[in-house]
């Protein structure tokens, strides 16, 4: 389980390369996020006690687990972008993908001890399911830019953090009749986001 945390990633990520054409500033990816995960590993969780199967353990799978790791590089690549310039060819995915790369490897070995397929399988899975997610939507806005569109992306934008903690949650408190419809919902973006990107090519 380690070594699909460790590997995960890359491998997502040079398969979306392959059949994608968008840009990723993959130097300052990389950079940014060994530095992330340098600083996470020796600070720590933002929240050391995240308690049993409430809303401490939602937020905590949030903050330290699943969404934010992802977030993080998506905010700071569209900063890069206001400075850069928007083009044709952004892809948020990439960008966090390569960021997520070095924290991967990271959290695989601090995650190694516990053997924990929740944290060393379905986290990665959330990762990139988030990460991909976000960057389908923002897509959908400018290649479709309509009032709609505008809006659809945008609710899904806020909800995919989100439902990313839940799954957690619900793998977490072994409630498998939330968990697998959550996580199924998670990966249909990335689906729609596949299929797109290789029929473009």
């Amino acid at each position: 389980m380690s070594i699909f945390c460790l590997l995960w990633v890359p491998f997502f990520y040079l398969f979306r390369r392959s059949i994608s054409s968008g840009g990723s500033s993959g130097v300052w990816a990389l950079l940014l996020g060994s530095i992330t995960a340098i600083l996470q590993f020796f600070l720590g969780n933002f929240i050391s006690n995240p308690g049993g199967f409430g809303v401490s353990r939602i937020i905590f799978g949030f903050v330290d687990i699943v969404s934010l790791p992802v977030l993080i590089p998506i905010v700071i690549y569209f900063i890069i972008l206001i400075f850069q310039g928007f083009s044709a060819d952004i892809d948020f995915a990439n960008f966090a993908l390569l960021w997520l790369i070095p924290i991967g490897a990271l959290r695989a070995l601090s995650w190694s001890s516990t053997n924990d397929p929740i944290l060393l399988i379905l986290t990665p899975l959330l990762w990139t399911a988030l990460a991909v997610g976000i960057s389908f939507f923002v897509k959908l806005v400018i290649s479709h830019f309509r009032w709609y569109t505008v809006i659809l992306s945008f609710i899904c934008i806020l909800a995919l953090p989100a439902v990313s903690a839940l799954t957690y949650w619900a793998f977490f408190s072994q409630q498998e009749l939330y968990a697998f419809p959550l996580l199924a919902a998670m990966h249909i973006p990335v689906a729609l986001s596949i299929a797109f990107d290789a029929k473009s090519n």
